[in-house]
């Protein structure tokens, strides 16, 4: 029992912690790609505990308030269903699919909240998020449809197992691994795919109503939603890892290549960003499927 308590917080704690490193160190590449010296690693931390400790006078209602805390317990629970190195706790009987209804929690309260302020400019980011949702499922969803395929099983914890050193998925399926990592890319709301947040459009669309310690846990949510993403591809595609040093690395190595792309390409319009996704992606997703059905 105490074992399983003690799980339960180091597993978030480790991603939280992984997830506010890449966020500082993306804020520091981004400026030094851009010849400026930037923000220490730690600003985000920083900005979180300054923000926590602010009051809240304002309120949109129950909803309003509710919203981040659905947003983060959402995303905390996702966390517990992939598989990290060292840790089992749900991920040993953690199911694909029902990780994809998991991952839909942070989204539903961050748009019930948003939504509950009135503001416009939520509304529309709400609005931009879903549609968005709507363009990178596709291709993702076909692309985790090849993977259990290819693995038969839905099992993560099989899938990570499936794999070794010399037979990664991405190996194994290396049109959908990129189709995959497209489709994760848009995920994350990173550049061409900005049409969520978009600052000089929608002022931080969801997000513009929220200050103080609301705006604090949706912080702590982002963080968590960077290692979500990068860990499970990581673990769906490159094998997972036999310690969290490794694990660690291999979604620095893909933040890396992640913030190299949202530094060089400007924000697509919605539409142009569906269209992409529901274009490309969606047809090399289908001939990955395909060569899977026919090689086995």
């Amino acid at each position: 029992m105490v074992e399983k308590i003690l799980l339960a917080v180091l597993v978030p704690l480790f991603a939280f912690l992984v997830g506010i490193f890449l966020e500082g160190f993306k804020r520091k590449m981004v400026a030094r790609i851009q010849r400026r010296y930037g923000p220490p690693l730690i600003q985000p931390l920083l900005d979180i505990i300054k923000l926590l400790s602010k009051k809240d006078n304002i309120s949109h209602g129950l909803m309003f308030d509710l919203g981040p805390v659905i947003a983060l317990s959402g995303s905390i629970l996702t966390v517990f269903f992939i598989p990290t190195p060292g840790f089992k706790l749900l991920s040993a009987s953690g199911d694909l699919v029902a990780l994809l209804y998991i991952m839909v929690i942070g989204s539903l309260g961050m748009a019930l909240g948003a939504g509950e302020s009135g503001n416009p400019n939520a509304s529309i980011g709400i609005a931009r998020a879903l549609t968005l949702m709507l363009g990178y499922d596709l291709p993702f969803v076909i692309a985790l449809s090849t993977v259990i395929l290819k693995f038969d099983t839905t099992n993560l914890y099989e899938i990570v197992a499936a794999q070794s050193d010399l037979y990664w998925g991405a190996f194994l399926m290396p049109i959908t691994a990129v189709v995959a990592f497209i489709a994760t890319y848009g995920a994350m709301g990173e550049h061409p795919f900005e049409v969520v947040v978009a600052p000089q459009e929608v002022a931080t669309g969801p997000m513009v109503e929220y200050g103080g310690k609301h705006l604090g846990f949706l912080m702590i949510d982002h963080a968590f939603h960077i290692y979500i993403e990068l860990a499970l591809f990581t673990d769906l595609f490159l094998g997972g890892a036999s310690n969290l040093g490794y694990f660690f690395l291999k979604i620095f190595g893909l933040h890396i290549l992640l913030t190299f792309f949202d530094t060089v390409y400007p924000r697509f319009r919605i539409e142009n960003a569906v269209r992409f996704f529901w274009r490309w992606p969606t047809v090399f997703a289908l001939i990955g499927l395909l060569i899977v059905m026919i090689g086995g």
